[in-house]
């Protein structure tokens, strides 16, 4: 059962940016599964039924390719097969949804789905209304505009998009220790972030977390 966030999983954080070293790791890691694996693992049972099941992400970095050679990663995440996120790390906690890394071809579809006045206004409208609720409107854009779009393209900034996805998160106050709080406060947003999350699978596809 979950029992909400400590004041450790997010001190746990701080250590661990300040020394993100295997040292660090070893000797808070007991820290590190009780107070953030153990309550996030929990919390994502507590929201199963409505939303799926949510698989945590591993704590270590993938180096091979990076400049940044630092071992862990210094926030604990999980998602779901639809395309809901939750994150937490030394600030607090975040959730999120939408599409993160699509494939070229999903992409392509995302393009053709909001070039369409539909499908298109359809999305325009998932995002003002997530917009005006106070989420953050994220992910990586083109700086100029897709080839051979029309630059006044009434959804250009949407077109811009190779990313796209909507988020909120609460800093680690006190309510953090409170299970209902929190349950609530991320069902909620998850259930603001599904037409998004829906628009998504149904014109694009499933998000690939693998890449």
């Amino acid at each position: 059962m979950f029992t909400g966030f400590s004041d450790e999983a997010f001190a746990f954080y701080e250590g661990l940016q300040a020394d993100n070293s295997k040292t660090y790791w070893t000797s808070h890691k007991d820290a590190y599964e009780r107070h953030v694996r153990e309550p996030l693992t929990e919390l994502c049972a507590e929201l199963e039924d409505e939303f799926g099941a949510v698989k945590l992400f591993r704590p270590y970095r993938d180096v091979r390719f990076s400049k940044d050679k630092s071992p862990y990663k210094t926030h604990q995440g999980g998602h779901t097969s639809e395309g809901f996120y939750i994150q937490v790390d030394a600030d607090g906690l975040m959730v999120a949804g939408g599409m993160y890394a699509p494939t070229p071809d999903q992409l392509r579809r995302y393009r053709e789905a909001v070039a369409s006045d539909t499908y298109g206004a359809e999305l325009q409208a998932v995002v003002d209304a997530l917009r005006a609720a106070g989420m953050e409107i994220a992910g990586d854009r083109l700086k100029t505009r897709p080839r051979g779009t029309d630059p006044d393209h009434p959804r250009l900034d949407l077109l811009r998009h190779r990313s796209l996805y909507a988020r909120e998160g609460w800093p680690a106050d006190p309510w953090m220790s409170e299970p209902d709080e929190v349950l609530a406060r991320v069902r909620a947003s998850w259930r603001r972030l599904r037409p998004l999350v829906a628009w998504g699978r149904e014109h694009i596809g499933p998000p690939d977390f693998t890449r």
